[in-house]
């Protein structure tokens, strides 16, 4: 049997810090994908504005890290492969999400422990939402 240490809070929401850090995470996310010449790809696929995207992103991670269900109370069940079929999601796109994420939280200060918990589950995520080679 193995046995895991048990994280410092209940929820990983409570553990990032709460809304205000999951909106730093988000909005640094976003800048990030604007700014950045290597994440220029990705940019693309998400139009001439992030902002309904920003939003829509932090409601999903306030939800799906333990926090209020913003998300699902506005939309229902996420169905992340669903909404992003539309989209190209390929291995270069999956990278540079994850690239970009995990910059994202490095910059904003995530606890190291947590942010490799994260970056575990977001590539699992990320991968599974692939849909083109």
């Amino acid at each position: 049997m193995q046995i895991q240490e048990k994280p410092p809070y209940d929820t990983p929401f409570e553990w990032i810090g709460g809304e205000q850090k999951v909106r730093a995470l988000v909005d640094r996310f976003y800048d990030l994908m604007d700014l950045e010449p290597g994440y220029a790809q990705l940019r693309a696929t998400h139009g001439s504005t992030l902002d309904n995207a920003r939003e829509r992103l932090f409601w999903f991670l306030c939800g799906w890290l333990g926090g209020p269900s913003y998300y699902t109370d506005r939309f229902g069940h996420p169905m992340l492969r669903a909404r992003h079929l539309p989209f190209a999601i390929g291995i270069q796109e999956r990278d540079q999400w994850l690239a970009c994420m995990d910059q994202a939280i490095g910059e904003t200060g995530v606890d190291g422990k947590l942010r490799a918990r994260l970056k575990q589950s977001f590539f699992q995520t990320a991968d599974w939402m692939r849909n083109t080679p």
